[in-house]
């Protein structure tokens, strides 16, 4: 069982439940203060502001009892996925390294993009035969950075690129570093990415009927 965790200001929990079900993964909607660690086998941090962003993006949930029990599932290899402001919230809480500054342009940014798929050992890539994905982004705060840049090479687990796959600095919508979309942990156990795989899970609402958010959900299945 998957919880999907919601502070106060959560906007996308429904849409990630709707997505988790349609691809198959039992999974509940639990307020943070709730959150039982005992009781799943991995949580999901939605979209969203939390705590109305206020300081920064994520600052305040990441300080919440509720991350101190997500640290723990995550020393038990437990699932930890951070979507658009729980990537935020994972990075100020220290579960994964770097920050999400303002996008380049300080402007918000809503568009679908293309990915390439990096790693393909984490929970959400491990065996995942397409490399080249699409989904929709609308932050902010997505430009990823972190000062060792050999960790970023190592651990980027998506990258913005055109639709043949080329990483070019004219496809990254946000400044991020090397067109980092997507980072996770050495595990591959806890990861945090701007794109919203929940916006890609239904043909009716997906542009051209992408479903490739449904793609990387799916593979949560052998994990809850």
């Amino acid at each position: 069982m998957i919880a999907i965790v919601k502070f106060p200001g959560t906007t996308c929990e429904t849409d990630v439940y709707k997505a988790l079900i349609e691809a198959g993964v039992p999974t509940r909607i639990v307020k943070y203060k709730d959150l039982d660690p005992d009781k799943y086998s991995g949580v999901i941090l939605p979209g969203g502001f939390s705590f109305g962003d206020c300081l920064r993006a994520g600052s305040i949930a990441a300080n919440t009892e509720t991350i101190k029990k997500i640290k723990q599932m995550t020393e038990e290899g437990k699932i930890v996925i951070g979507i658009c402001n729980g990537f935020q919230i994972l990075v100020e809480s220290g579960l994964l390294k770097g920050a999400l500054l303002p996008n380049l342009k300080l402007r918000f940014i809503s568009k679908w993009v293309y990915l390439k798929v990096i790693r393909t050992d984490t929970v959400l890539t491990k065996g995942l035969d397409k490399k080249i994905i699409k989904m929709p982004i609308a932050h902010a705060e997505g430009r990823y950075y972190v000062d060792d840049i050999e960790y970023a090479k190592t651990n980027m687990v998506l990258q913005y690129c055109d639709e043949n796959g080329n990483v070019r600095e004219d496809v990254n919508p946000n400044g991020s570093l090397l067109n980092i979309a997507s980072i996770a942990n050495e595990q591959g156990n806890v990861i945090g990415m701007m794109p919203h795989p929940e916006r890609a899970s239904f043909k009716l609402t997906s542009v051209d009927g992408s479903v490739d958010g449904l793609i990387l959900l799916r593979r949560l299945r052998e994990w809850a």
